[in-house]
């Protein structure tokens, strides 16, 4: 199996809004679509994507795990795009199909099947600056992936930028692709000049993600992570990870939390990113104004993986669903 998200199913799951209203949805061989140079999502950035997994289990059967919630996150980043919002059950519709489609196909866990819905604007016009696709093409890409850490996992390093922020204030919570390329620079420079993993952007001090994940700050007893606004993305893996810590008696902290709070509890709290690709994973040393600084003893934390190996239970089908989580195809 080739690098994460770097191999497809042969077909995908795809529908059209045009004269007003989505057509009927297919599936259809995977293959390049047709688009004019003037579509709307070239220059306006008129797309948004959601990213989740179906994992096949012993019973031969495929388990979606979230595919509701990811559905609604989908409509919010559409709508505050101003994109044409998929009706909620033509796009679970459409993921169910492809999975269906190709369920032989998914691998065993910790393989899965990784499902990238992706909506964009196809309105013809370069003179739409201020104005939304009143045209749209949404599809679903199935992808089988192996476990994001082949070789095991190991605690990342993070530099600390308390200047910069990932995102805008009112596309923070939208996952659109915009939002990864405004991480990406200051997140390659950082690799180059201090070999770290991620950018953990903490904009005025206040502590809030990295590029492409959460941050949390984890205890024996409690979970600490930023509350909810629209500075940033609702990460579902986030928001699974403090369902469960509440149900293993950990007190959950959602709430703004300063660099300054961050160091005085990283020699005593593990820290994690939480992510659809690498569920939990351990922060073991942070980088600030040229200096390391160590997250506990730099190792990935016992509490990271209890949470971690909660969810994938779950994911996994050797632990019950009481949450109501999973779709089964």
């Amino acid at each position: 199996m080739g690098a994460f998200g770097t191999e497809f199913c042969d077909n995908f799951a795809i529908a059209r809004f045009e004269d007003g209203r989505w057509q009927a949805p297919s599936i259809e061989p995977l293959a390049p679509l047709p688009m004019h140079p003037a579509a709307h999502v070239f220059h306006y950035a008129s797309t948004c994507f959601e990213g989740f997994k179906a994992y096949r289990w012993e019973d031969g059967n495929a388990h979606i795990f979230r595919l509701h919630d990811h559905v609604a996150r989908m409509q919010k980043s559409a709508a505050s795009l101003r994109l044409p919002v998929p009706d909620a059950d033509l796009l679970a519709g459409m993921v169910i199909d492809i999975v269906a489609k190709h369920k032989d196909e998914i691998p065993a866990p910790p393989s899965s099947l990784y499902l990238r819905p992706t909506l964009i604007g196809t309105l013809e016009n370069i003179g739409a600056a201020a104005s939304p696709s009143t045209e749209a093409t949404l599809f679903v890409l199935a992808s089988p992936v192996g476990d994001y850490f082949q070789g095991g996992a190991t605690a990342l390093s993070l530099l600390v930028d308390d200047e910069r922020a990932r995102s805008t204030e009112q596309l923070g919570s939208t996952k659109t692709g915009g939002n990864y390329a405004a991480a990406l620079g200051p997140t390659l420079d950082a690799k180059e000049k201090y070999g770290v993993a991620q950018v953990l952007f903490c904009p005025d001090g206040d502590v809030q993600e990295t590029g492409a994940a959460n941050f949390l700050l984890i205890s024996d007893d409690e979970i600490i992570t930023k509350g909810l606004d629209t500075s940033f993305l609702h990460g579902m893996t986030r928001d699974s990870i403090l369902r469960l810590g509440a149900d293993l008696g950990y007190r959950i902290s959602e709430r703004n939390f300063t660099v300054e709070e961050l160091f005085d509890k990283v020699g005593t709290y593990e820290a994690a990113l939480s992510g659809t690709a690498a569920t939990l994973t351990s922060v073991g040393k942070l980088i600030y104004e040229g200096k390391e600084i160590l997250v506990r003893d730099g190792e990935c934390g016992p509490n990271v993986a209890r949470l971690c190996a909660a969810l994938q239970a779950i994911q996994y089908g050797t632990a019950p669903d009481t949450h109501n989580w999973l779709t089964s195809v």
